[in-house]
Formats: structure tokens, C-alpha cells, sequence
């Protein structure tokens, strides 16, 4: 049988490439059935194959049994009909292993890397541990336990659910500091129903809303204005897709980390990743050659900034005024956006462009900015490419919660300071001047109390013990194009209103600059709501009706 362009196979090639193939005739078709080390390495090998992919599968993978042990790995049957258990196939991927890992080497690049994953569930961990695995936002995709659907009070065999820290646990702080996360989680716990009774009494349903509908904004609501008393050592759960490349990186990271949790969460990981996909995260072994060149530069480089940082940064001043603060950009960002929305209708040149713009009048100007955003009817029409010449640098202090929705956004350079109770907290317009408003922020300064105490020993483990409310400081480098996206999405009715402010704040500092860019935030909602999640909640409601009927 003869494919659509060249490739030939008899009836038993077809029954067999009908298991790992979607179409076996068309010269479009997906992969199925099998494990991420024989993707990752068929792909790699097909970069430099004059074979088409099935071929080569059946060539070089299926008839290469004995040194490739496919069948092993992946089956002699169906996936539906094998019986094998995992055990036998983590057995094969390692006796095959030099195998798979001599065609990773020999047919590519790093990149390879990016042709393989899996999927790795990280359980109870802490908030803190989260936000670090999460900093490796380019090919993994992270999903975090939600603090607005969830409760987080439940105990286990008695017990509050936060990370109990090594180090802290045999020093003279272990006390105050499973006293101080207890009282959060009391504090916590003990503030629902009466929050929810007054919300309820200041939001009452109204009769056309779905009861389910409310109850569900009504505890979102309830949920963000408590979610400030979580410490950062609250334990999530995490689900994680991602790429090997991805993996690798990550896992070099964790093992180099100064928190006991973050290096145990890397040898942990590595042992799982090992079973599924140990041709991708091998050089991330501790004693991998690879990581311990990675492990001597990143500790070489962290004395260097240290020693380098303790010599300047003392005699720099200090600010500590939350908010958000557009610190830099560049005055040439309307001709360069210009300029790059012509250049792929043309054949000038991007200096002759930007040059030739500059002497454009503002009508003109106007007429091109308008013609790449006229079309877009809501936020998912992605603008193009050419806003990227646009880039903006904005410090943000804001709390650790707000921090945590945020700091999911990709296409940026983001970087942050450790926890700390230096800059104040976040205490919601609900909770002020209602008769909880005492509780909730003595609960937070007898944590700082707490923290300052340990801090002056341990500042990168005290960040435990720092509630959610309290403000943290980073930046974002961002370019118009992601800034226009992150705006767009987090200001949204049903967001969290500390992120919302952010991103209305980000959106209207960037058109105060340059008036002319204010056409590409028409989806940035700048009004406020009261109860933000009920419509969309509602929504849910009447889809799922429509479903069953």
C-alpha cells in the first residue's frame, strides 16, 4: 500500500503501525501507545532519517528488538488487550537505555530534549517549594491546588496540613514557629462561617441566580479574603507536564537549592522521571558529570553576587510604598511597533522602516497601530508578533497571594526577593471595619513577630512561616504583546481583586505614556465587582443544564 507521497507497506506492516499510528496512508498522523522514550528518541533519529516516521519505526525500533526492546517497553499487543505491568516495562527502558540514549546524543541537539515528556504529580508540598518549581515556566505546564475552591483548614490525624521544615524543627525556633502556623490555620478556620454569613447578608442571592452558582462565587468570595492568613509553608498539590528539556533544568535547580525541601523534592522527582523518561533527565543525576559542572558554576556564581552584593547594596536606599511602578521603557516604541507591522507586507528593511516611520505623521501612525487591532472582537485574538518591539519594566509590591496568580505568566523575565514581613499586608475591603478585621491582622503581626525572630538566624527559612498577605517585591520585564495578554486575562471579572488592581494599574501606566498603545488594551475591564466570580459560575451552571438536556 502505497502512502500519499512515497511510502509503501504490506498488510502485516499496516496491523502493526495501526497500534502506534493514527493513519497509516495519510502523510498527516499522530503518535499513540507509546512511552515518551521511544517518541522522544523516533523523532530525534527522524531528523536525520531520509525515511518517513513510520518507516523508520518499523525499521529501525520494531525489527531493532533486541537492542532497542520495544517490545518490552511498549507491548506485543493493543494497548487495550497487552498485560504487562510497569514494573517489567521500567525493566525494559533500562536495559535498553544505551540504546535510546546513543540516539538522544547522536542525532541532536539539546532541542531533542523537547520531543519527550510526562507527567509528574508533586503532593504536599509547600507554597514556597511551588513558587520554585514553577519559576521554570518555559516547556512545563504547571496546575496548583486553587486557595479559592479549596478549603485549607481540613487536619490530618490532627494535625494543620504546612511543611514542617528540617532545619527549623531542630532549632530553638521549632516551637513558636508550629505555634505560629497553628494559630494562622485557627485564625483561618475559625473565620469562615462568620465571613460567609456576612457576605451572604451583604451579596443575598438574587432569584434568578442558580443556587449552585452562588454558592460556588459566594465561597470564592469568602476564600480570597482569607486566603492571607495561609502561611507559605500551606501544603498544595501540584500537576506538572513537561517536556524533558524542561525536566532537566528543573531537576538541576532543585538539587542546587539551599532549602532541605526543594532537595528532596528533586531527588524524589528524578527518581520517578528515571522510570519513564531516564534517557531525557540522566545528565540531571547528582552525580552526572553534567550536573556537577552545572552545580560548581551555580554555586560559584551565587558567592560571587553575594560577596558583590554585600559591598554595594547596603549604601542603595530603600523604598517600601506597595504598588505597582512602571520604572522603565522605550521612548521608541510606537515607531518600532510601527515600523515591524509593515515589514512582513514589504521588502524595506526594519531600519529603513523605523527610520521612514519616524517622520510619519500621527494620523498616519494611528492608521497602522489601528489596522493590527480594529479586527479583534475579544482577548483571544492574539495580536501579532510586532508589538514584541515594545518592552516596559514595572516593580510590583503586592501580596504573596496576588504574587502567586501572577508569576504563572510564561512569556516574561520575572524575578522576586525572598518572603519577608517588611512591607505591610493586604487587608481586604470586606474584612475592614467589620468585627473580624482585629482578628485577622493581630493573627498577622504575631506572625511577623515570629518571623523577625527567626529571620535574623535563618531569613531563608523563616519564609515558612510568612502568611500569604504580606507583601512581597519583584519585577516584571514584559513585552507589549505578553503585557496585552496578562492585562486582558487577569483583569477579568472573576479574578482576585489584588490582581486585577495589578493589571488595570499596569495597563493604564503603560497607555499614560503612550496614549497611542491604549487601542491594544480594549479588553482590559477597569470596572470593580462585588461578587466577581458569580457570573461567570453561572454560566458553568446553565452549560452543564444544557448538557443534560
Amino acid at each position: 500500500m502505497l502512502t500519499d507521497d512515497y511510502e509503501e507497506f504490506t498488510e502485516s506492516q499496516i496491523k502493526v503501525l495501526n497500534r502506534y499510528v493514527t493513519n497509516s496512508s495519510s502523510h498527516i498522523f499522530a503518535l499513540r501507545n507509546l512511552p515518551e522514550v521511544i517518541k522522544g528518541a523516533l523523532f530525534s533519529r527522524y531528523s536525520r532519517s531520509n525515511l518517513g516516521l513510520r518507516s523508520l519505526l518499523l525499521k529501525e525500533f520494531i525489527a531493532n528488538n533486541e537492542e532497542a526492546a520495544f517490545a518490552s517497553i511498549v507491548g506485543n499487543f493493543p494497548i487495550d488487550e497487552r498485560d504487562q505491568s510497569s514494573h517489567d516495562q521500567t525493566e525494559a527502558i533500562k536495559k535498553a537505555q544505551a540504546f535510546y540514549d546513543r540516539i538522544l546524543d547522536g542525532y541532536g541537539d539539546d532541542s531533542i530534549g523537547e520531543l519527550g515528556g510526562a507527567h509528574l504529580a508533586i503532593e504536599n508540598i509547600s507554597m514556597l517549594a511551588a513558587k520554585l518549581i514553577e519559576d521554570c515556566r518555559i516547556g512545563g505546564s504547571p496546575l496548583e491546588k486553587s486557595t479559592r475552591y479549596i478549603y485549607f483548614d481540613q487536619k490530618v490525624k490532627g494535625e494543620y496540613l504546612f511543611y514542617r521544615e528540617p532545619i527549623l524543627m531542630t532549632s530553638a525556633y521549632r516551637d513558636r514557629y508550629i505555634e505560629t502556623c497553628n494559630m494562622l490555620f485557627d485564625t483561618y478556620s475559625r473565620l469562615i462561617p462568620p465571613m460567609t454569613a456576612l457576605i451572604e447578608q451583604r451579596f443575598p442571592k438574587d432569584p434568578l441566580v442558580s443556587k449552585a452558582a452562588y454558592a460556588a462565587a459566594l465561597r470564592a468570595k469568602v476564600l480570597d479574603c482569607l486566603r492571607g492568613l495561609l502561611p507559605a509553608s500551606t501544603l498544595t498539590n501540584m500537576g506538572l507536564f513537561g517536556n524533558g528539556r524542561f525536566f532537566e533544568s528543573l531537576l538541576h535547580k532543585l538539587h542546587c537549592q539551599n532549602l532541605v525541601e526543594l532537595q528532596d523534592i528533586g531527588k524524589r522527582s528524578y527518581e520517578e522521571l528515571a522510570k519513564i523518561i531516564p534517557s531525557f533527565v540522566r545528565r540531571s543525576e547528582v552525580n552526572h558529570r553534567s550536573h556537577q559542572s552545572y552545580s560548581q558554576f551555580h554555586e560559584a556564581m551565587q558567592t560571587e553576587l553575594r560577596l558583590i552584593g554585600e559591598q554595594h547594596i547596603p549604601h542603595c536606599e530603600r523604598a517600601f510604598q506597595p504598588g505597582v511602578k512602571l520604572i522603565d521603557y522605550d521612548r521608541n516604541a510606537v515607531v518600532n511597533i510601527a515600523a515591524a507591522l509593515m515589514y512582513s507586507i514589504g521588502d524595506k528593511g526594519l531600519a529603513e522602516l523605523r527610520h521612514y516611520c519616524k517622520h510619519l505623521s500621527d494620523e498616519e501612525i494611528a492608521r497602522i497601530l489601528d489596522a493590527a487591532c480594529n479586527a479583534r472582537e475579544n482577548r483571544r485574538h492574539k495580536s501579532p508578533r510586532a508589538l514584541e518591539h515594545a518592552e516596559f519594566t514595572f516593580e510590583i509590591v503586592t501580596d504573596f497571594g496576588a504574587y502567586r496568580d501572577l508569576h504563572r505568566h510564561r512569556i516574561l523575565t520575572q524575578e522576586r526577593q525572598f518572603l519577608c514581613c517588611d512591607y505591610g499586608f493586604y487587608t481586604p475591603s470586606e474584612i475592614l471595619d467589620t468585627p473580624y478585621e482585629d482578628e485577622y491582622c493581630h493573627a498577622l503581626a504575631q506572625a511577623k513577630e515570629v518571623f523577625d525572630l527567626i529571620a535574623a538566624e535563618l531569613p531563608e527559612e523563616a519564609q515558612y512561616i510568612v502568611p500569604m498577605a504580606y507583601n512581597i517585591r519583584w519585577y516584571f520585564h514584559i513585552n507589549l504583546r505578553a503585557l496585552q495578554w496578562l492585562c486582558e486575562l487577569r483583569s477579568s471579572p472573576a479574578g482576585h481583586p489584588s490582581y486585577r488592581y495589578i493589571a488595570q494599574a499596569m495597563a493604564r501606566q503603560v497607555c499614560d505614556q503612550f496614549p497611542q498603545f491604549e487601542r491594544f488594551f480594549k479588553f482590559v475591564d477597569f470596572e470593580g465587582y462585588e461578587l466577581g466570580r458569580l457570573e461567570q459560575e453561572q454560566r458553568k451552571v446553565e452549560k452543564q443544564q444544557y448538557l443534560i438536556s
